[in-house]
């Protein structure tokens, strides 16, 4: 049988090439040789205020962009976390034995908590996330460096339950690809890209056009010297060959090689070409989804799983002593 694994993305923001490079490209590599489960994790989001309307309109632009990306709902499950009850149902049954010292170490908890009007479901965020990943015997999650916390808190829960009620849960790892694992932000190499960045040159949205790509690639920071090495102490510009070197299918000491008498203008404006060439097919199949034939993908997906989720809800329930 084919290990199994489930990731997905909020519906936040606008999708971003870092949500691209650090997970969608390699779910669509994973899917030929994986059981794999896609989710729009909307629960996830409204653990920050989210504006209604916008929330349902980004949850289907998330999903479309699964879609035109190359994620085939014919060998994958594709649906919308809420539509699945059984996330949150699990959720409350692992918070008996989720720890609250476990929760406060979180660093996602710590580094938003500082702001006014933090809510419980932003400190109980590990455990929805624990719950979607041992909801299906998931046996691998592809995850950003950042999420290994979160896997690790999974992983920490399925062991006790395990210990306690009997063996139910697969103990899950962690999938990472090196160069994947973080893509930062173009206007600051210390901080991840993110589709919530205040400068919308931290980020390329994957539904930027040419000559957005190309002005925002162009203003991207690099170093003081012009010379193309992958190196940490270039911090901006190993972002930057990173980046090509996900787009391109080439090592970063390839890309290196490449441009040794080169600089980054050359550089630059070869990226650009590339990342363009890369989002231009992507694009145009994002804009000929229809919603609703979308939705009818989502809403098939969500029955598919829930029929997966309920026998996995009753062996817990029975193993927990609940009629």
């Amino acid at each position: 049988m084919k290990k199994r694994i489930f990731s997905g993305i909020q519906p936040s923001g606008s999708l971003h090439l870092g949500n691209y490079l650090g997970a969608i490209q390699n779910w669509v590599r994973l899917q030929n040789d994986f059981d794999s489960i896609f989710c729009v994790v909307d629960l996830h989001a409204i653990t920050v205020p989210q504006d209604p309307k916008e929330l349902r309109k980004k949850t289907i632009e998330v999903a479309k962009m699964y879609l035109a990306a190359g994620i085939n709902p014919e060998k994958c499950l594709i649906f919308i976390q809420s539509h699945v009850p059984e996330h949150t149902e699990l959720t409350w049954l692992l918070n008996t034995i989720a720890k609250i010292p476990e929760l406060e170490k979180m660093t996602q908890f710590k580094d938003k908590s500082s702001k006014s009007g933090v809510g419980v479901g932003l400190f109980d965020y590990p455990v929805l996330m624990a719950s979607d990943i041992l909801l299906y015997d998931t046996d691998l999650v592809p995850v950003g460096e950042d999420q290994l916390q979160h896997i690790e808190i999974t992983r920490t829960l399925a062991k006790r339950f395990n210990r306690k009620f009997g063996d139910t849960f697969v103990i899950p790892e962690a999938y990472m690809q090196k160069e994947g694992m973080r893509i930062m932000g173009l206007d600051d190499p210390t901080k991840k890209m993110s589709k919530s960045a205040a400068s919308e040159y931290n980020y390329i949205a994957l539904t930027d056009n040419a000559e957005t790509v190309r002005r925002k690639i162009k203003k991207a920071v690099t170093d003081s010297d012009t010379k193309i090495i992958y190196s940490d102490e270039k911090p901006a510009l190993k972002n930057l060959i990173n980046i090509y070197s996900l787009l391109d299918n080439k090592k970063p000491k390839e890309i290196e090689k490449i441009y040794t008498d080169k600089g980054y203008v050359d550089f630059k404006a070869n990226l650009a070409k590339i990342l363009i060439s890369k989002m231009e097919p992507i694009q145009k199949k994002y804009a000929s989804f229809d919603d609703k034939d979308v939705l009818d993908i989502l809403n098939s997906g969500a029955h598919k799983a829930r029929k997966m989720a309920s026998v996995k809800m009753a062996e817990i329930k029975n193993k927990m002593g609940l009629l």
